[in-house]
């Protein structure tokens, strides 16, 4: 008789149940997804950045998509922790993902700076989501590294904000 990834979790003497490992995996999962999104987005508009200030913006969003693809990895073990599932491709990125992509040509910097600081506002609160459904169901290795990656968004956010500040 085999024994589920799920089966073996729920033995862990502190063990979250199954249903609260199921919620969390279903925040994770669109969590993820957005993540991606985003760094695609950061990386896009790196490639495609122009402009008088085109060196220290191109280094900006080099750096802002380092950090937001350092998240990735993080997320998915988590998901695997718990025993769930995570995403598999691009197709399930697109399925899941909240944030919209970008293929326009020609934009502004201080247009796709601006769009990124607004991106990065809606990844804080789908984070601070994320947050209160881990708290609630007592997992306290998620809800810790979470509370790391609001931090670093927030900080992305004011960063993109203060640059685009009119005045």
């Amino acid at each position: 008789m085999t024994t589920t990834s799920v089966e073996r979790y729920t033995k862990l003497p502190d063990a979250i149940s199954p249903q609260a490992r199921q919620e969390i995996a279903d925040e994770l999962r669109p969590l993820l997804a957005d993540v991606f999104a985003l760094y695609l987005k950061t990386k896009n508009f790196h490639w495609h950045m122009s402009g008088l200030h085109f060196r220290d913006y191109h280094l900006l969003l080099d750096e802002h998509a380092d950090q937001i693809f350092s998240m990735t990895d993080d997320i998915a073990e988590r998901a695997r922790k718990l025993g769930q599932p995570t995403l598999h491709s691009i197709s399930d990125i697109v399925r899941h993902q909240r944030l919209k992509d970008n293929n326009a040509d020609g934009l502004d910097a201080l247009a796709m700076l601006a769009e990124l600081a607004a991106d990065n506002q809606i990844l804080t609160r789908s984070l601070r989501q994320a947050h209160e459904v881990c708290d609630e169901r007592n997992d306290v290795a998620t809800t810790s590294l979470i509370e790391n990656w609001i931090d670093q968004t927030e900080r992305r956010a004011w960063f993109l904000i203060e640059i685009t500040a009119k005045g």
